[in-house]
């Protein structure tokens, strides 16, 4: 399938890296951090009770369902609180947590696919999780990352998506966006008008009839591959 592409809008989490091996390396970092800073919370709360606290926390502050950053914070405080542990300790936690978070090891095709799709279209990250791309070291492929805690509704809510073409200056209909998630990401995005692409590394069959993909690969590089194939590269910035 051929069609104009203005920009691209690109999911994070299981489409630039897999986010399973991101999330079990928080937990350990978390339950280390807590075994030395607070003996008793960890205790108390150890990786699995963790985990359980924090869906709890989650259920009981609907309010901050677009905010996973809050939600791991309050967790976190919480935790220190019901073990009998300085709630302060919490902002420190939350640093361990987040420099773990955004240790991410991409796909193998990802990181030259990504600079490959920069070069032809401007890329913005809209995600549902809270990854830093400057941390992480992939900051320059962006014009932005948007994500719920700025926005205030996360996809596939219609808005996050309009907000991003907004950013971009592009009418929905001109952006594809990229992800791997069947509800958040290509069905949020048909929805909201943009045009979708589903990165599916699993083989999934798809599951409905009323929306499909506008386009569908395997990779991101076999997305880089049809840009090569369909869209003019942007001129190269001039420097004096």
């Amino acid at each position: 399938m051929k069609f104009a592409v203005r920009a691209i809008t690109l999911d994070l989490d299981d489409t630039l890296w897999p986010f399973a091996p991101i999330g079990a390396r928080i937990e350990r970092v978390l339950d280390a951090w807590m075994r030395e800073h607070s003996p008793a919370t960890a205790m108390r709360f150890p990786a699995a009770e963790m985990r359980a606290l924090r869906e709890r926390v989650a259920e009981e502050n609907p309010r901050f369902a677009h905010d996973l950053g809050a939600v791991r914070r309050m967790t976190l405080e919480r935790a220190l609180r019901e073990s009998g542990s300085d709630p302060a300790l919490a902002g420190a936690a939350y640093e361990a947590f987040f420099e773990a978070r955004n240790q991410v090891e991409c796909y193998p095709d990802a990181i030259d696919a990504l600079a490959r799709i920069a070069a032809h279209v401007p890329v913005a990250a809209v995600t549902n999780g809270n990854a830093d791309l400057d941390r992480i070291g992939l900051g320059h492929h962006f014009r932005f990352n948007l994500c719920p805690r700025e926005h205030g509704a996360a996809k596939p809510d219609a808005s996050i998506f309009h907000a991003a073409c907004e950013r971009l200056g592009c009418a929905p209909g001109e952006v594809l966006h990229v992800g791997d998630h069947i509800e958040m990401d290509v069905l949020g995005a048909a929805r909201a008008g943009l045009r979708s692409c589903w990165i599916d590394r699993e083989a999934r069959e798809w599951p409905h009839d009323d929306i499909r993909p506008d386009l569908h690969f395997d990779t991101l590089a076999a997305l880089a591959d049809w840009l090569d194939a369909t869209s003019p590269r942007l001129p190269k910035a001039v420097t004096a």
